[in-house]
C-alpha cells in the first residue's frame, strides 16, 4: 500500500514555533536527506537551548519511522507524514531555511553554517534569513571546490556533488590534478594528504574549479542541467566543521542515507566528523560505482538507470544520473526492491503514489524528488512508473 505523505499543509514558521514552545516533548522525524538532517539539527538545537526534551530520527520513508514514542508534538522534517502533527516539508523552500526561521522565532541563535549546508544539500541557493545570516556571520564564498577534506584528491574522488572521470577513483583524481600541474605528493589512494587545498592561493583554487567544471560538464553528452548542478561544487562558502560548507552539505546528505545515527549526532554538533567522513567515502564509492555500472533505458520523457547491485544508494544514483547523464526530464533509478526518482519541474507525489499502489508498494515524494519500495521485479515497477507518468 502506498504511503504518500498527506498530513496537514505545512504551517508558517511562527505557528511551528508556537507549537514547539508549548510541547513538553518533541519528536522530529526527518527524511533521509542532507537538507532534512540539517533542518532537524537546527530545530533540535533550538529545543535544547530551551531545555525542551526531544527525539530525532531519520528514515527513507515515513513508514520506516518508529511510532512508539509518546511525544506531545511530532514534526515531519523534509517531507509531510500522515501521522505527524505538522511538517517542515521543504517544498516551497529548503527545510533548513524554514527551520532556521523557526529557531529564531524561539529566540535561539541557530547555527548558520548548518542551515546553509542544508540549503546547499537541497540544491537550492539559500535565500532570505539564511543568506542574510551567512553574510552577517562573515561566511563568504571563495574560489575553489566544495569538498569536506583538506586533501583535494580525497575530496574530488568522493564528492557526490559532481560526477566526472575521477569520481569514486582516488588514483584518477590524483592523475587529473597532476595533469593540471598540481604537486601531487604521497599515495594516490586517499590514505594521505596529497594535495593540500588549505595552502593553495586563489589562482590555484580557480584552476581546480576550472578542472572540475571541464571534466564534469565539458562533454557534449552531459545534459544542460549538469551546468547548474556543478555550481554547487564551485565557489564554496568557508565555515562549518569541515573545510567548506558545500563539503559539509555533501557529508550530511551521504551520512543521512548511509549511517543515520551518525548523521543525527553530526547535525546535533557532536564530535563525529571522522565517522561521518568514513560514511561519506563509503557512500560515494557505492554511488559512483552504481552510476558507472547501471543499465540504462530511454523512453518518451523518462530515463531509467537500473543498478546492478541492491547495495546501490538509489536516491544518490537518481540525483547523479539526472544531473549528469539523463537526456529526459524525469529520471528513475531502480534496484532490487527500491527506487528513486528525479524530475526537472514535475511534481512526483501522484506519479510515485500511483506506481507504488499498482505493485502494492510504498512511496513518498516531495516536489520533484521521491522514493519507493516494492516487492516485485524491478521491470514491473518500471512499467508501473511509466504508466503513471
Amino acid at each position: 500500500m502506498s504511503a504518500t505523505a498527506r498530513s496537514e499543509d505545512a504551517p508558517a514558521a511562527g505557528e511551528i514555533a508556537d507549537r514547539l514552545r508549548e510541547a513538553d516533548f518533541v519528536r522530529l522525524v526527518g527524511a533521509a536527506t542532507g537538507d532534512a538532517l540539517a533542518a532537524s539539527g537546527v530545530l533540535a538545537r533550538a529545543l535544547s537551548d530551551r531545555d525542551r526534551p526531544f527525539q530525532v530520527s531519520v528514515a527513507d520513508l515515513p513508514a520506516d519511522t518508529e511510532r512508539s514514542t509518546d511525544a506531545d508534538l511530532t514534526v515531519a522534517v523534509g517531507r509531510t507524514d500522515p501521522v505527524a502533527d505538522c511538517s517542515v516539508a521543504g517544498a516551497a523552500e529548503p527545510a533548513s531555511e524554514t527551520a532556521f526561521v523557526v529557531a529564531r522565532e524561539l529566540d535561539t541563535g541557530p547555527d548558520v553554517a548548518l542551515a546553509l549546508a542544508g540549503c546547499v544539500a537541497d540544491g537550492r541557493a539559500a535565500a532570505g534569513a539564511v543568506a542574510e545570516a551567512a553574510e552577517a556571520a562573515g561566511l563568504e564564498r571563495r574560489p575553489g571546490v566544495a569538498v569536506p577534506t583538506a586533501d583535494l584528491i580525497d575530496g574530488l574522488a568522493h564528492s557526490t556533488l559532481v560526477r566526472g572521470p575521477f569520481s569514486g577513483d582516488p588514483e584518477a583524481a590524483a592523475a587529473a590534478l597532476d595533469d593540471a600541474g598540481f604537486d601531487v605528493d604521497g599515495p594516490a589512494d586517499g590514505s594521505g594528504l596529497v594535495v593540500d587545498a588549505t595552502i593553495l592561493d586563489e589562482t590555484a583554487r580557480r584552476r581546480v574549479a576550472s578542472l572540475v567544471a571541464l571534466r564534469t560538464v565539458g562533454d557534449d553528452s552531459v545534459p544542460s542541467r549538469g551546468g547548474h548542478a556543478v555550481e554547487r561544487a564551485l565557489r564554496p562558502f568557508d565555515g562549518g566543521p569541515f573545510e567548506t560548507v558545500g563539503g559539509y552539505a555533501d557529508v550530511l546528505d551521504a551520512v543521512a542515507r548511509e549511517r543515520p545515527g551518525t548523521g543525527v549526532a553530526l547535525a546535533l554538533g557532536h564530535d563525529v566528523a571522522e565517522a561521518a567522513l568514513d560514511a561519506w567515502r563509503a557512500h560515494a564509492r557505492r554511488a559512483h560505482d552504481a552510476v558507472a555500472d547501471a543499465t540504462t533505458g530511454r523512453y518518451d520523457g523518462l530515463f531509467v538507470a537500473r543498478a546492478e547491485t541492491d547495495a546501490a544508494p538509489v536516491a544518490t544514483l537518481a540525483r547523479l544520473v539526472h544531473a549528469y547523464r539523463s537526456p529526459e526530464p524525469v529520471t528513475l533509478a531502480v534496484t532490487d526492491g527500491a527506487a528513486a526518482a528525479r524530475a526537472d519541474d514535475r511534481a512526483l507525489e501522484s506519479v510515485l503514489s500511483t506506481a507504488a499502489e499498482g505493485v502494492d508498494g510504498t512511496a513518498a515524494a516531495t516536489g520533484t524528488t521521491g522514493r519507493a519500495r516494492f516487492d516485485v521485479e524491478t521491470g514491473a515497477f518500471i512499467t508501473a512508473f511509466r504508466e503513471a507518468l
